[in-house]
């Protein structure tokens, strides 16, 4: 699955550890949604949209292959 999630979070100026406590996860979580290595459950991708004020789906999106 694709995401924005880097982007949105650089724009906000944040580190990969300061969104990890935003969403209770570990850095490392945090990295592997980013690097596309997990998909997020469904708790985590409502947490994430909501951290980010954004529709999941505009966030997470299929991949294309």
């Amino acid at each position: 699955m694709e995401n924005r999630l880097r982007e949105l979070r650089e724009a906000r100026g944040w580190s990969q550890g300061e969104l990890a406590e935003r969403l209770e996860v570990s850095r490392q979580t945090v990295n592997a949604l980013e690097t596309g290595k997990y998909d997020p459950s469904l708790p985590l991708a409502f947490r994430i949209a909501r951290v980010f004020e954004q529709k999941i789906e505009g966030i997470f999106f299929p991949d294309v292959t």
